[in-house]
């Protein structure tokens, strides 16, 4: 099982600066224009770190910048290894109050099938020099992994009673609270709680694989086996429905012939029957139906899995998907969240398209990661998502 320890953490100067200005969304969805804005927002957004374009050399200026911060102040080093709690509090697409509560520490790395770290989807081709290239400039882990402990009773061990160190709320509505936790009983029972079971990957594949690549690196150039690259910044969160949000992925369709019908084509894998108009009760309709919903510019239709055709396959709507979408013509598939968002572009023209998702279940992602499968890529999105510069690691 991987050991999960505390570190050194690196934080924005709680005196000195207003969180909300300072850290950021997750790299991975940003746009250039989200970058700016946050840029602009704030000299010191943990954007410019995390998404480096200034100098010959962004990288390296990242870690020059990140450590300038250091010294002038702007960031502090707290003088104890500690874990920090980071609780993160909504109102979810339906209206209810939400919350999601873990734990920020240094994870062991291990590949798939060497130790306790288990994949639960398949990954998106993209290029990981990108971020292999900030961990060789930057010397520091800035946006975490986001990990999940099937360990019982880990919730309980994060509740905490005294003030936050910091609390926050984001531009989206999302409430942030952290707190640093550097008692020495506490520390042993959330390394030993984390430690006792595998730890799924829920968010920052491409971050975790990057991980792997800088620590053999490190090894080659004869680290040993205490140091630092051993190792990567996680949020660990159990793995239960209550401190889990977890919404579908949708998928876009373009690229197929302009007279093709999809409805019929779709039939050798689905029922499909009308579903009307898309409403703010889909999702309870599509679950009522247990059924996804294919969407065009012709009308919508619910589309109910034919358990013969689809026998083998499982009893995931991303996985049914992908078995009725390899028998159609070449096409182009696109991911897109929110129903809103898909109806607009199949509307406007700038899909074909769009099947609207069912969320996998935490019950299926604990037996897919156990069973040593994955999902297909873009099956889930974990949400809220914590903040870049909550905390950073040095390394």
């Amino acid at each position: 099982m991987p050991r999960f320890l505390p570190f050194r953490g690196v934080h924005y100067d709680i005196a000195r600066a207003d969180l909300a200005l300072v850290t950021s969304p997750p790299y991975d969805v940003l746009d250039d224009e989200d970058r700016s804005r946050l840029a602009a927002g704030h000299r010191a957004n943990a954007v410019v770190i995390d998404l480096p374009i200034d100098g010959d050399d962004p990288y390296r200026e990242a870690g020059d910048t990140l450590r300038r911060w250091l010294v002038d102040g702007t960031l502090v080093q707290d003088p104890d290894p500690s874990f920090y709690v980071y609780r993160m509090e909504s109102i979810d697409e339906t209206g209810h109050q939400r919350g999601t509560t873990g734990v920020f520490g240094a994870l062991e790395l291990s590949r798939p099938g060497e130790g306790g770290i288990l994949p639960h989807e398949h990954t998106t081709p993209k290029a990981k020099s990108d971020r292999l290239n900030l961990l060789r400039g930057a010397r520091a882990n800035l946006s975490a992994v986001w990990g999940l402990s099937p360990s019982a009773g880990l919730s309980k061990l994060l509740e905490v009673s005294d003030p936050p160190l910091a609390a926050w709320t984001d531009e989206d509505g999302v409430h942030h609270l952290l707190w640093p936790i550097s008692d020495t009983e506490r520390v042993a029972a959330i390394t030993e709680a984390v430690g006792s079971n595998p730890v799924v990957i829920a968010d920052g594949h491409h971050r975790y694989e990057t991980s792997l690549a800088y620590r053999d690196e490190q090894r080659a150039a004869g680290a040993g086996p205490d140091a630092a690259s051993e190792a990567a910044l996680v949020y660990v969160v159990e793995l239960v429905d209550n401190e889990l949000n977890v919404l579908p992925i949708h998928r876009l369709i373009g690229g197929l012939p302009d007279d093709v019908d999809l409805p019929a084509m779709l039939e050798a894998w689905f029922v499909v029957t009308p579903a009307g108009g898309i409403g703010p009760d889909i999702a309870e309709r599509m679950g009522e139906q247990g059924a996804l919903v294919l969407v065009t510019a012709m009308g919508a239709w619910f589309l109910r899995p034919r358990a013969q055709a689809l026998t083998g396959t499982p009893e995931l709507d991303s996985s049914r998907l992908d078995v009725a979408l390899a028998g159609l013509p070449a096409h182009e598939l696109t991911f897109q969240h929110g129903v809103d968002q898909v109806v607009r572009k199949v509307a406007t023209g700038q899909a074909q398209a769009g099947v609207l998702l069912r969320p996998a279940s935490v019950a299926q992602i604990i037996d897919i990661a156990q069973g040593g499968e994955r999902m297909p890529p873009k099956t889930t999105f974990f949400h809220p998502k914590p903040r870049t510069g909550v905390v950073f690691r040095l390394l």
